[in-house]
């Protein structure tokens, strides 16, 4: 039986990094406070690994994500349910850059389905320039807070995930701006998880 845990979720869904751990590791809790995953990044491996708990106690693995090959596209990572039924993948496009943030989001089939785009990449640059003055740097999850919005086939934002004021950027929301399948909501909170890792690393 796979696990329905992430289904019927309650929208804005509050991820908070821990901070102070030696694992890369945040709390998902829907609206209603239910937590309704603990999502756990192995560090100093070569190769990303994730693991996405039903909570912090890490009793139920619900799904995997790992680093997968993928041509034309610079990282994809394959998401699994804990059996290793694959969910779908989340491809970054194009290497790393200083601009505005672009990853696909495709199903089970391959097909794409969804991309997931920084909306104003001016806000990054900014961040990364006060980063870098003594004291303010430290206040840069205060002023600079960017976004990405998931667009449908059809150009529509569907979902929009924004990190909330807070220090060493540990808060983000993720808000429904149209209905979707239940279904797909699973795959885009997914890919927005993994999506969020890789944007923190990225500064």
């Amino acid at each position: 039986m796979l696990p329905t845990h992430m289904k019927d979720l309650q929208f804005p869904i509050n991820l908070t990094f821990n901070i102070g751990t030696l694992s890369n590791d945040f709390s998902a809790t829907d609206a209603s406070g239910r937590t309704i995953a603990y999502v756990k990044q192995k560090l100093f491996k070569l190769k990303e690994d994730i693991s996405v708990y039903s909570n912090d106690s890490k009793t139920e693995l619900l799904y995997k994500i790992k680093a997968d090959r993928w041509i034309d596209w610079s990282a994809a990572y394959s998401i699994t349910y804990a059996d290793g039924t694959e969910l779908g993948k989340v491809a970054r496009k194009g290497w790393r850059s200083l601009w505005k943030a672009k990853y696909l989001l495709v199903d089970q089939h391959q097909k794409e389905q969804f991309t997931i785009e920084e909306e104003n990449g001016w806000v990054k640059v900014w961040d990364s320039l006060l980063g870098e003055i003594p004291i303010l740097g430290m206040l840069t999850g205060y002023f600079f807070n960017p976004s990405y919005a998931v667009t449908n086939l059809n150009g529509r934002k569907i979902v929009r995930i924004k990190k909330l004021p807070s220090f060493f950027g540990r808060k983000f929301e993720i808000s429904k701006l149209e209905d979707i399948d239940n279904d797909d909501d699973e795959r885009v909170i997914l890919g927005l998880m993994m999506m969020i890792l890789l944007e923190r690393r990225r500064g």
